[in-house]
């Protein structure tokens, strides 16, 4: 892993979320984005070499209305820059990470991404990200 990718934070309004972080971060956001296939909307916020990407459900089904129904808006996930996403995924289970999705999808902000199972991380949702060249 190369470094943190972006801190993913669940949001109930993504509208409102938006003016929030603009104000704390003095920077609008530079990219949204719907990936239907998670339900959501998402919307990327720059601050130096750090990203947080805000993402607000869009069904009800979707994995952040369960997040969100059960937690509270919050940080949802960590995510991680990998080159290899596949080879990181072979590691990672080696290791005994409990991978959520063994083939990676198309994610948001032109990403390949895989997730780690957060009983196998102390309790933390994390991200595998690699840009889709």
């Amino acid at each position: 892993m190369r470094k943190i990718e972006h801190i993913g934070i669940a949001v109930k309004d993504l509208e409102v979320s938006n003016l929030i972080f603009e104000k704390l971060l003095g920077v609008s956001s530079y990219k949204e984005e719907v990936v239907e296939r998670e339900g959501v909307k998402t919307s990327f916020f720059e601050n130096g070499p750090n990203k947080i990407e805000l993402l607000q459900a869009i069904r009800e089904d979707s994995p952040i209305a369960k997040f969100i129904e059960k937690k509270g808006e919050g940080i949802h996930h960590i995510a991680f820059d990998v080159e290899n996403i596949l080879l990181e995924i072979e590691r990672l289970k080696k290791e005994g990470f409990v991978v959520l999705n063994e083939l990676p999808k198309k994610g948001a902000d032109n990403k390949l991404v895989a997730f780690l199972h957060p009983k196998s991380t102390n309790g933390v949702l994390i991200e595998l990200c690699q840009e889709i060249k």
